[in-house]
């Protein structure tokens, strides 16, 4: 299969051309200037601009395009940019398989904050979106944007990413080293439901979207058994075999997170129904695995 990527230099980008190419596709990568290899094609998603004979081409078109969730919560800057950056991505290259003559497939990234706090609910692609949390607004933006790809008959699924636990990126590559300093603590009262997935999970699942074309809408990238803060805290800390006893007041991670603490205390039992149903079979179902695999 022809396969063109969108934000093929960051973590996920990398790693999943990495598969597609073992499995045997061709990839090609959009870039941000001039191409200087054979498999780079350029686009701008601010301008709204892309290599039309590279979309025409693809097989499936993926959008992993965005910057950094990490960075100062109690930035306007960071917020716009955070914004701006997924839905102008999003919009561009909706467009771009719209036009497209062969309509192909678009794997167009998301993030799991769609949903809002639930609190204890099990929550599958078919439930709902609740609150106006930064990332939770952000997210339906997002989601919103590619909907001329879907108009125009193209398959189109929405890849609401949980974290992915590595410890070579955020957020696990923030919280080993704090908790093996002995500094990890439960978030406020622990019992909010932290969805997490494995880095290999995540690449083998979206690999599985791009290979097959029976999976489409929401799809979410998710482990089965998602821990609670305070489980996720207790799996760390032995994980790294250091103590982790005392929690952080919610008031303080509200005043000290700004417009992300609805992320660290907000509750999202998420099931990924739609992967179980198509017999998708997780290699880290729950937070014990998918931090072994993590911290290796």
């Amino acid at each position: 299969m022809r396969i063109v990527i969108a934000g093929s230099s960051g973590f996920l980008g990398s790693h999943l051309v990495e598969a597609l190419r073992a499995g045997g596709h061709q990839v090609t990568r959009l870039v941000r200037r001039a191409p200087e290899a054979a498999d780079e094609a350029a686009w701008d998603p601010a301008a709204g601009t892309y290599d039309r004979d590279a979309v025409d081409a693809a097989d499936v078109v993926v959008n992993l395009a965005g910057s950094p969730t990490l960075g100062n919560p109690h930035s306007a800057g960071w917020a716009r940019e955070l914004r701006e950056s997924r839905v102008s991505s999003t919009r561009t290259l909706a467009r771009a398989v719209a036009e497209s003559p062969r309509r192909p497939a678009y794997l167009a990234g998301n993030g799991i904050s769609y949903y809002g706090d639930h609190g204890e609910q099990v929550l599958t692609e078919a439930s709902d979106s609740r609150g106006h949390a930064l990332l939770t607004e952000v997210t339906r933006e997002w989601q919103a944007a590619a909907l001329p790809a879907e108009s125009a008959g193209a398959r189109v699924c929405y890849l609401r990413t949980a974290p992915v636990m590595d410890r070579r990126a955020a957020p696990l590559k923030v919280l080993a080293p704090l908790f093996r300093a002995g500094l990890g603590a439960r978030l406020g009262s622990g019992r909010q439901h932290m969805a997490m997935i494995s880095l290999r999970d995540w690449v083998a699942a979206v690999v599985l979207l791009a290979e097959h074309d029976t999976l489409s809408g929401p799809v979410n990238l998710t482990c089965p058994q998602p821990p609670t803060n305070a489980e996720f805290t207790r799996a760390l800390a032995r994980a790294v075999h250091r103590p982790a006893v005392l929690p952080v007041p919610a008031p303080v991670l509200r005043a000290a997170a700004g417009k992300m603490a609805p992320e660290l205390l907000g509750s999202l039992n998420v099931r990924p129904a739609a992967l179980q149903a198509a017999g998708f079979r997780f290699q880290d179902p729950d937070v014990a695995a998918v931090l072994a695999t993590g911290l290796r």
